[in-house]
Protein backbone atom coordinates (compact mmCIF):
# COMPACT_ATOMS: atom_id res chain seq x y z
CA UNK A 1 0.00 0.00 0.00
CA UNK A 2 1.21 3.82 -1.19
CA UNK A 3 2.15 5.65 2.18
CA UNK A 4 2.62 9.13 1.30
CA UNK A 5 3.46 10.12 4.73
CA UNK A 6 5.21 8.33 7.43
CA UNK A 7 3.75 7.89 11.14
CA UNK A 8 5.04 6.70 14.47
CA UNK A 9 3.85 3.28 13.56
CA UNK A 10 5.71 3.35 9.88
CA UNK A 11 9.10 4.18 12.11
CA UNK A 12 8.74 1.08 14.55
CA UNK A 13 7.94 -1.08 11.57
CA UNK A 14 11.30 0.20 10.19
CA UNK A 15 13.35 -0.73 13.10
CA UNK A 16 11.07 -4.08 13.49
CA UNK A 17 12.02 -5.13 10.11
CA UNK A 18 15.93 -4.61 11.04
CA UNK A 19 16.15 -8.23 12.23
CA UNK A 20 14.89 -10.35 9.28
CA UNK A 21 17.02 -7.48 6.75
CA UNK A 22 20.58 -8.90 8.87
CA UNK A 23 19.89 -12.62 8.25
CA UNK A 24 18.22 -11.98 4.58
CA UNK A 25 21.61 -9.96 4.38
CA UNK A 26 24.15 -12.63 5.72
CA UNK A 27 22.49 -15.57 3.29
CA UNK A 28 22.27 -13.30 0.40
CA UNK A 29 26.32 -12.22 0.03
CA UNK A 30 27.06 -15.51 1.30
CA UNK A 31 25.67 -16.45 -2.05
CA UNK A 32 27.51 -13.40 -3.74
CA UNK A 33 30.78 -13.30 -2.24
CA UNK A 34 31.26 -17.04 -1.12
CA UNK A 35 30.11 -18.52 -4.30
CA UNK A 36 29.54 -15.70 -7.56
CA UNK A 37 32.45 -13.90 -7.36
CA UNK A 38 34.71 -16.65 -7.25
CA UNK A 39 32.81 -18.53 -10.27
CA UNK A 40 33.29 -15.52 -12.60
CA UNK A 41 29.96 -15.53 -14.47
CA UNK A 42 27.81 -13.07 -15.57
CA UNK A 43 25.21 -11.26 -12.86
CA UNK A 44 22.25 -9.58 -13.82
CA UNK A 45 21.16 -6.60 -11.77
CA UNK A 46 22.63 -3.33 -11.50
CA UNK A 47 25.81 -4.93 -10.66
CA UNK A 48 25.94 -6.47 -14.11
CA UNK A 49 25.11 -3.28 -15.96
CA UNK A 50 27.85 -1.41 -13.87
CA UNK A 51 30.41 -4.68 -14.61
CA UNK A 52 29.46 -3.98 -18.50
CA UNK A 53 29.96 -0.20 -18.23
CA UNK A 54 33.43 -0.55 -16.24
CA UNK A 55 34.84 -3.02 -19.02
CA UNK A 56 33.71 -1.01 -22.09
CA UNK A 57 34.44 2.68 -20.86
CA UNK A 58 36.24 2.53 -17.29
CA UNK A 59 33.89 4.01 -15.19
CA UNK A 60 34.03 2.61 -11.38
CA UNK A 61 31.21 0.15 -10.52
CA UNK A 62 29.82 2.67 -7.21
CA UNK A 63 29.30 5.44 -8.74
CA UNK A 64 27.50 3.38 -11.85
CA UNK A 65 25.77 2.29 -8.87
CA UNK A 66 24.81 5.22 -7.43
CA UNK A 67 23.54 7.00 -10.69
CA UNK A 68 21.58 4.18 -11.77
CA UNK A 69 19.69 4.15 -8.45
CA UNK A 70 18.72 7.59 -8.62
CA UNK A 71 16.20 7.29 -11.33
CA UNK A 72 14.78 3.78 -10.15
CA UNK A 73 14.47 5.44 -6.53
CA UNK A 74 12.01 8.54 -7.68
CA UNK A 75 10.13 6.34 -9.42
CA UNK A 76 9.49 3.52 -6.92
CA UNK A 77 8.92 6.17 -4.64
CA UNK A 78 6.06 8.35 -6.54
CA UNK A 79 4.60 4.63 -7.67
CA UNK A 80 4.68 2.60 -4.25
CA UNK A 81 5.56 5.64 -1.74
CA UNK A 82 7.61 6.88 0.94
CA UNK A 83 7.47 3.86 3.17
CA UNK A 84 8.96 1.32 0.31
CA UNK A 85 11.46 4.17 -0.37
CA UNK A 86 12.75 4.13 3.24
CA UNK A 87 12.62 1.06 3.68
CA UNK A 88 14.17 -0.30 0.86
CA UNK A 89 17.08 2.13 1.80
CA UNK A 90 17.68 0.64 5.35
CA UNK A 91 17.38 -2.70 3.64
CA UNK A 92 20.31 -1.91 0.95
CA UNK A 93 22.55 -0.35 3.65
CA UNK A 94 22.19 -3.18 5.69
CA UNK A 95 22.88 -5.46 2.60
CA UNK A 96 25.93 -3.16 1.55
CA UNK A 97 27.43 -3.30 5.44
CA UNK A 98 27.51 -6.94 5.57
CA UNK A 99 28.62 -7.63 2.23
CA UNK A 100 32.07 -5.46 3.30
CA UNK A 101 32.15 -6.81 6.83
CA UNK A 102 30.33 -10.15 7.82
CA UNK A 103 30.97 -11.91 4.34
CA UNK A 104 34.58 -11.68 4.62
CA UNK A 105 34.73 -13.67 7.52
CA UNK A 106 33.03 -17.27 5.95
CA UNK A 107 34.91 -19.25 3.19
CA UNK A 108 35.12 -18.71 -0.14
CA UNK A 109 34.02 -21.90 -2.61
CA UNK A 110 36.32 -22.49 -5.35
CA UNK A 111 35.04 -25.57 -7.01
CA UNK A 112 32.75 -26.83 -9.91
CA UNK A 113 31.62 -23.42 -11.51
CA UNK A 114 28.34 -24.84 -12.00
CA UNK A 115 27.90 -25.92 -8.28
CA UNK A 116 28.47 -22.80 -7.59
CA UNK A 117 26.23 -20.86 -9.67
CA UNK A 118 23.60 -22.66 -8.02
CA UNK A 119 24.19 -22.48 -4.72
CA UNK A 120 24.55 -18.12 -5.46
CA UNK A 121 21.21 -18.92 -7.09
CA UNK A 122 19.70 -20.13 -3.70
CA UNK A 123 21.28 -18.42 -1.15
CA UNK A 124 20.49 -14.94 -3.05
CA UNK A 125 16.77 -16.10 -3.41
CA UNK A 126 16.38 -17.48 0.40
CA UNK A 127 18.28 -13.83 1.34
CA UNK A 128 15.42 -11.82 -0.77
CA UNK A 129 12.53 -13.42 0.57
CA UNK A 130 12.53 -11.19 4.11
CA UNK A 131 12.65 -8.19 1.93
CA UNK A 132 10.08 -9.17 -0.50
CA UNK A 133 8.08 -11.08 1.57
CA UNK A 134 7.22 -7.15 3.44
CA UNK A 135 6.79 -6.13 -0.35
CA UNK A 136 10.16 -4.12 0.23
CA UNK A 137 13.98 -4.34 -2.09
CA UNK A 138 17.25 -4.38 -1.65
CA UNK A 139 17.84 -1.20 -3.91
CA UNK A 140 18.80 -1.68 -7.50
CA UNK A 141 16.85 -3.26 -9.84
CA UNK A 142 14.98 -4.33 -7.14
CA UNK A 143 13.23 -1.02 -7.07
CA UNK A 144 11.89 -1.51 -10.93
CA UNK A 145 11.37 -5.37 -10.15
CA UNK A 146 8.83 -4.27 -7.46
CA UNK A 147 7.52 -1.32 -9.71
CA UNK A 148 6.67 -3.47 -12.51
CA UNK A 149 5.06 -6.05 -10.04
CA UNK A 150 2.89 -2.90 -8.88
CA UNK A 151 1.15 -2.54 -12.47
CA UNK A 152 1.50 -6.24 -13.38
CA UNK A 153 0.22 -7.84 -10.17
CA UNK A 154 -0.40 -11.29 -11.95
CA UNK A 155 3.06 -11.61 -12.81
CA UNK A 156 5.62 -13.47 -9.86
CA UNK A 157 8.42 -11.22 -7.90
CA UNK A 158 10.72 -14.48 -9.30
CA UNK A 159 8.90 -14.41 -13.12
CA UNK A 160 10.19 -10.39 -13.10
CA UNK A 161 13.36 -10.94 -11.04
CA UNK A 162 14.85 -13.49 -13.47
CA UNK A 163 13.56 -11.62 -17.10
CA UNK A 164 15.16 -8.44 -15.92
CA UNK A 165 18.34 -10.40 -14.64
CA UNK A 166 18.68 -12.68 -18.10
CA UNK A 167 18.20 -9.57 -20.70
CA UNK A 168 21.68 -7.90 -18.24
CA UNK A 169 23.52 -10.76 -18.72
CA UNK A 170 22.75 -11.48 -22.44
CA UNK A 171 23.95 -7.99 -22.67
CA UNK A 172 27.44 -8.91 -20.57
CA UNK A 173 27.83 -11.70 -22.12
CA UNK A 174 27.69 -9.73 -25.45
CA UNK A 175 30.48 -7.68 -24.14
CA UNK A 176 32.74 -9.99 -22.12
CA UNK A 177 32.28 -12.34 -25.13
CA UNK A 178 32.08 -15.25 -23.00
CA UNK A 179 29.49 -18.04 -23.48
CA UNK A 180 29.91 -19.98 -20.29
CA UNK A 181 30.00 -17.11 -18.03
CA UNK A 182 26.05 -16.47 -19.57
CA UNK A 183 24.96 -20.17 -19.22
CA UNK A 184 25.99 -20.14 -15.77
CA UNK A 185 24.67 -16.41 -14.84
CA UNK A 186 21.11 -17.75 -16.41
CA UNK A 187 21.37 -20.68 -13.98
CA UNK A 188 22.18 -18.82 -11.38
CA UNK A 189 19.06 -16.54 -12.06
CA UNK A 190 16.87 -19.27 -13.02
CA UNK A 191 17.47 -21.03 -9.14
CA UNK A 192 16.57 -17.38 -7.69
CA UNK A 193 13.65 -17.20 -9.14
CA UNK A 194 12.84 -20.58 -8.25
CA UNK A 195 13.54 -20.08 -4.74
CA UNK A 196 12.16 -17.02 -4.02
CA UNK A 197 8.69 -18.19 -5.93
CA UNK A 198 8.63 -21.45 -3.94
CA UNK A 199 8.96 -20.07 -0.75
CA UNK A 200 7.30 -16.68 -0.94
CA UNK A 201 4.29 -18.12 -2.95
CA UNK A 202 4.55 -21.21 -1.24
CA UNK A 203 4.16 -19.78 2.77
CA UNK A 204 0.23 -19.01 1.59
CA UNK A 205 -0.13 -22.29 -0.33
CA UNK A 206 -3.11 -24.33 1.04
CA UNK A 207 -6.07 -27.12 0.10
CA UNK A 208 -9.46 -26.28 -0.46
CA UNK A 209 -11.70 -29.42 0.35
CA UNK A 210 -15.20 -29.56 -1.52
CA UNK A 211 -17.57 -31.76 -0.01
CA UNK A 212 -21.49 -32.96 -1.27
CA UNK A 213 -22.65 -34.92 2.72
CA UNK A 214 -26.03 -34.78 3.97
CA UNK A 215 -24.52 -34.42 7.23
CA UNK A 216 -23.18 -30.46 6.37
CA UNK A 217 -23.82 -29.05 9.53
CA UNK A 218 -22.50 -31.34 11.60
CA UNK A 219 -19.22 -31.67 9.60
CA UNK A 220 -19.09 -27.76 9.35
CA UNK A 221 -19.53 -27.71 13.36
CA UNK A 222 -17.00 -30.39 14.21
CA UNK A 223 -14.12 -28.54 11.74
CA UNK A 224 -14.58 -25.15 13.10
CA UNK A 225 -14.53 -26.72 16.59
CA UNK A 226 -11.06 -28.72 15.89
CA UNK A 227 -9.17 -26.84 13.41
CA UNK A 228 -10.81 -23.44 13.92
CA UNK A 229 -11.72 -22.97 10.26
CA UNK A 230 -14.96 -21.32 8.94
CA UNK A 231 -16.98 -23.66 6.29
CA UNK A 232 -19.06 -22.24 2.88
CA UNK A 233 -21.94 -23.86 1.97
CA UNK A 234 -22.24 -23.60 -2.26
CA UNK A 235 -25.37 -24.43 -3.48
CA UNK A 236 -25.23 -26.46 -6.61
CA UNK A 237 -27.38 -28.55 -8.86
CA UNK A 238 -26.29 -31.91 -10.13
CA UNK A 239 -26.78 -32.75 -14.10
CA UNK A 240 -27.18 -36.97 -13.70
CA UNK A 241 -30.23 -36.94 -11.19
CA UNK A 242 -31.03 -32.97 -11.46
CA UNK A 243 -30.84 -32.89 -7.37
CA UNK A 244 -30.12 -29.14 -6.26
CA UNK A 245 -27.59 -29.72 -3.18
CA UNK A 246 -25.38 -27.85 -0.59
CA UNK A 247 -21.20 -28.19 -1.20
CA UNK A 248 -19.43 -28.06 1.43
CA UNK A 249 -16.14 -25.88 1.17
CA UNK A 250 -13.27 -25.44 3.97
CA UNK A 251 -10.04 -23.28 2.77
CA UNK A 252 -7.50 -25.00 5.07
CA UNK A 253 -3.48 -25.48 5.57
CA UNK A 254 -2.08 -28.93 4.09
CA UNK A 255 -1.80 -30.22 7.22
CA UNK A 256 -5.22 -29.95 8.18
CA UNK A 257 -6.84 -30.74 5.19
CA UNK A 258 -5.93 -34.59 6.83
CA UNK A 259 -8.44 -33.64 9.84
CA UNK A 260 -11.05 -32.50 7.74
CA UNK A 261 -11.09 -35.77 5.50
CA UNK A 262 -11.18 -37.18 8.44
CA UNK A 263 -14.44 -35.38 10.14
CA UNK A 264 -16.09 -35.82 6.64
CA UNK A 265 -15.43 -39.85 6.58
CA UNK A 266 -16.63 -40.63 9.88
CA UNK A 267 -19.91 -38.56 9.97
CA UNK A 268 -20.95 -39.75 6.24
CA UNK A 269 -18.77 -42.73 4.50
CA UNK A 270 -20.92 -42.26 1.15
CA UNK A 271 -19.86 -38.39 1.28
CA UNK A 272 -18.16 -36.76 -2.42
CA UNK A 273 -15.00 -35.61 -1.17
CA UNK A 274 -13.07 -33.52 -3.35
CA UNK A 275 -9.66 -31.82 -2.19
CA UNK A 276 -8.00 -29.03 -4.67
CA UNK A 277 -4.43 -27.57 -4.41
CA UNK A 278 -4.54 -23.55 -3.60
CA UNK A 279 -1.52 -22.03 -4.85
CA UNK A 280 -2.42 -19.18 -2.32
CA UNK A 281 -5.12 -18.41 0.22
CA UNK A 282 -5.59 -14.89 1.79
CA UNK A 283 -8.35 -13.43 4.68
CA UNK A 284 -9.19 -13.83 7.68
CA UNK A 285 -6.78 -16.91 9.48
CA UNK A 286 -4.74 -17.27 6.73
CA UNK A 287 -2.13 -14.61 5.05
CA UNK A 288 -3.62 -11.13 5.11
CA UNK A 289 -4.66 -9.46 1.61
CA UNK A 290 -2.41 -6.63 2.17
CA UNK A 291 0.60 -8.65 3.15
Amino acid sequence: MKRKTLTKRDYLELLKEIPSDICGAVLFNIGIYCFAVEADFATGGVSGIALILLHLFGIPMGQVTILLNIPMILVSMRVLGKFFLFSSIKSMLIFSVVLDYVAPLFPVYTGNPILASICAGVFCGLGLIPVYYRGGSTGGMDFLVMTFKHFHPHLSIGQVTMAVDVIVILCGGAVFRNADAVILGILNAYVLSVIVDRVLYGLGEGKVVLAITARKEEAAALIDQEIQRGCTYLHAQGSYRNEERDVLMCACGSRQVVKVKRIIQELDPEAFLIILNSNEVLGEGFKRLDG
